[in-house]
């Protein structure tokens, strides 16, 4: 707890040289964790406590089974990770706010000490996120605002188990398990897009472990259908977005209603679109259940956690699925400029797409990235 204080003093300090909207923004942040962190209570103690409700003994049995698997088989560095919980009373941890130029899909970046460059901002409390969206809006942004179940301290922290976990279905807990103890590998600062995708191609070949490891098919088959409907979104996405970068680079050329009229007609399509997709699926999408309203910011969130996915798993294979060299790969990757590194996960991602025999085109660099 005294290092936690530490950090988060020098973050205060830090923050106040950027003005009181900085101060209020690291209160929040600083008031937010310490109060996660106190609520903490050692899952080995709540394993033990008669007073523990069978349905939470059961997921922090299969927590803390999950950590040990982590570890073991999928080598990653779980510290003290996991090893307290805490009930929150909610789903959430936090909310995240991404804000959008109206006519670009490049996200507007908040940027921290310690933790680099983002493109969302996190809020403890959602009248907080709110506010700040509402001064986005006025200045013609397109914004959305969502509930996160689990955040990352990339290992500065203990990070605890929390009660967002534990409403999940047992495999998505699992999963979600891997996916912020992924943040621990890699993180490049400035560069959600490669940071989010990583984490997410860890927790899907991760739960294919977990679930190959516990012979348990009929959620496998499960998993592997959310991982079809992920990708078939993907396209979906993908072929807006084109549309849309094509329209937003001549936004100089055209009168502002003709832009507003033809990126409403492109993104109602894609409402449509998902729509349909999401008819024959026995669970919710990505964007969760149609009828959805997208936007510049709904599109670049889906993006971030997703753009480079398969890039990722093709790394993963080309490295015989052992995890510690995927690992090594992946850091080796992040170390090459940020031109170069794209150009390299633009390529696993066409070879991922011809290893499936996907015959969508293939997006450019710049559409992926949304610059």
């Amino acid at each position: 707890m005294r290092k936690l204080s530490q950090i988060y003093l020098v973050l205060l300090l830090i923050a106040s040289t950027s003005g009181c909207t900085s101060i209020n923004y690291y209160r929040q942040a600083v008031v937010g964790h310490l109060s996660l962190m106190w609520r903490a209570e050692p899952i080995d103690e709540l394993l033990e406590a008669s007073a523990t409700p069978p349905a939470l003994h059961h997921k922090l049995a299969l927590a803390l089974d999950a950590r040990t698997f982590a570890r073991d088989t999928l080598a990653l560095p779980v510290g003290d990770a996991f090893l307290a919980y805490a009930e929150l009373g909610r789903p959430w941890v936090v909310v995240n706010l991404v804000a959008v130029p109206e006519f670009s899909l490049a996200p507007h970046q908040w940027c921290y000490p310690v933790l680099g460059c983002q493109a969302y901002r996190g809020y403890y409390h959602l009248d907080d996120a709110r506010a700040e969206e509402a001064g986005f809006r006025a200045q013609g942004y397109d914004t959305f605002i969502g509930g996160v179940t689990a955040y990352s301290t990339l290992g500065w922290f203990d990070d605890p188990l929390q009660s967002g976990f534990t409403a999940l279905p047992d495999d998505r807990m699992v999963a979600l398990m891997f996916h912020e103890l992924a943040h621990r590998v890699v993180y490049i600062d400035g560069d959600t897009g490669f940071n989010e995708s990583f984490a997410t191609a860890v927790q899907l070949e991760g739960l294919a472990a977990w679930l190959q490891d516990r012979g348990e098919p009929a959620r496998f088959t499960r998993a592997l259908a959310r991982l079809d409907h992920r990708r078939e979104t993907q396209v979906l996405v993908d072929a807006a977005t084109e549309k849309l970068q094509a329209l937003y680079d001549r936004a100089d050329q055209l009168d502002t209603e003709h832009l507003r009229a033809r990126k409403q007609s492109i993104l109602a399509k894609l409402d449509d679109d998902y729509a349909a997709a999401a008819s024959h699926w026995d669970q919710p999408g990505p964007f969760g259940p149609a009828p959805v309203h997208l936007n510049n910011a709904n599109l670049a969130l889906f993006r971030q956690y997703n753009g480079w996915v398969n890039s990722f798993r093709q790394l993963f294979r080309d490295q015989g699925g052992d995890f510690p060299a995927f690992y090594r790969a992946v850091r080796a990757l992040g170390e090459q400029p940020a031109d170069a590194r794209e150009q390299t996960l633009e390529r696993l991602s066409q070879r991922f797409d011809e290893h499936l025999g996907v015959t969508a085109g293939v997006v450019s660099r710049q559409l992926r990235t949304g610059q």
